[in-house]
């Protein structure tokens, strides 16, 4: 959707469920990026067919790192980006679970 892929991360998530080495999935919530409720599904649903999914954490988004970027006169990428809120992070459980 956003033009990159991310078929290697499946494909490594996929092996270590084949080899039963467990995992931690921590998924960042991004309005209007990853909180979209057919992606949380979709992730739902490849999660389902992991063995070895011990925990899962949605870290909601937020912007305490943005001054990092001034300081190296870098272009913000999430310059408009509300951060996460507590309905948000609920919501997307609700999805997840």
């Amino acid at each position: 959707m956003y033009g990159i892929s991310n078929e290697l991360e499946l494909d490594f998530a996929r092996y270590l469920s084949e080899i039963g080495k467990p995992v931690w999935i921590r998924q960042v919530l991004v309005p209007g990026y990853t909180d979209a409720e057919e992606d949380l599904k979709d992730l739902k649903n490849f999660l389902s067919t992991l063995s070895n999914v011990q925990k899962l954490e949605i870290l909601p988004y937020h912007d305490l790192g943005k001054f990092k970027w001034e300081n190296l006169g870098v272009e913000y990428p999430l310059e408009n980006t509300r951060t996460a809120t507590s309905e948000d992070v609920e919501r997307a459980k609700k999805y997840l679970s």
